[in-house]
């Protein structure tokens, strides 16, 4: 064991959620840290709902910080690196975080017919340049035997029309993860995939949850009967990140109650 893998088995984790502010980030954030896990997330542009989920989760004896970063520019991602080493520095006196959580994104939904070269490019950006050149960036930051968890979705198995630009994407994640896995392998670094099923979030203009005839026809099609809430995906985020599920490597692991089967 290296002295930077030991170094967590004696303090007390950090993981990095990016897209902490809100839906499936702020939930992941506060499921971590009810685990035992200290939190440094990330926002866009909603500081105070940000700051919100850092009170929260002081609120439940761990610590958190919140920084701002927007992951469909990969030009900020080197100072951004340097404001996470700070904040370390300064609210933990250490040197390193252990796991990091690509949640950041958004949802697109136009025909393959009527996607635009605009949307497609900034689904690229935020997704798969976005998730591959901040973990490219945060790495040094890592602890060795850390863990990199990337958040794809099941429209990466299933085909629904209206996604094929957003699923392409993820579709992208779920290979570069496999990669990812391989190559920090030396590092004792495991790589995994979470794919959500359909969830009631905002994400996407908030269809799944407020369209009424949508999200019955998911949960119609779901084994376990119902659409997705955020509680379930949150807590398989916190519980891959936890010591027991540590040999578990380059998996895409699906949360979606069984859709489509």
């Amino acid at each position: 064991m290296t002295a930077l893998t030991a170094l967590t088995t004696t303090t007390t984790p950090i993981a990095l959620i990016t897209g902490g502010s809100r839906g499936l980030g702020r939930n992941a954030a506060l499921q971590v840290a009810r685990s035992g896990i200290d939190v440094i997330l990330t926002y866009r542009s909603q500081a105070a709902e940000a700051h919100a989920v850092v009170a929260d989760i002081e609120a439940l004896g761990r610590r958190a910080v919140a920084l701002p970063l927007d992951v469909s520019d990969s030009h900020s991602f080197a100072a951004f690196a340097l404001q996470v080493q700070a904040a370390l520095a300064a609210h933990w006196q250490r040197e390193r975080f252990d796991f990091l959580v690509n949640n950041a994104g958004v949802g697109i939904h136009a025909s393959f017919m009527e996607t635009t070269e605009a949307q497609f490019d900034e689904l690229v950006n935020i997704h798969l340049k976005g998730t591959f050149f901040l973990s490219q960036k945060l790495l040094p930051l890592m602890n060795d035997g850390g863990r990199i968890l990337n958040v794809s979705t099941g429209l990466a198995r299933f085909a629904l029309p209206g996604y094929a630009a957003y699923a392409a994407m993820k579709g992208g994640i779920e290979v570069l993860s496999r990669y990812m896995a391989k190559e920090l392998g030396a590092r004792g670094i495991a790589v995994n995939v979470v794919a959500p099923g359909a969830i009631e979030t905002d994400f996407g203009g908030g269809a799944v949850r407020d369209n009424a005839q949508l999200n019955a026809m998911v949960a119609s099609q779901t084994a376990l009967g119902r659409v997705g809430q955020p509680d379930d995906i949150g807590g398989v985020i916190a519980a891959l990140l936890q010591p027991g599920c540590s040999w578990i490597n380059a998996q895409r692991i699906e949360a979606s109650g069984g859709m489509f089967l």
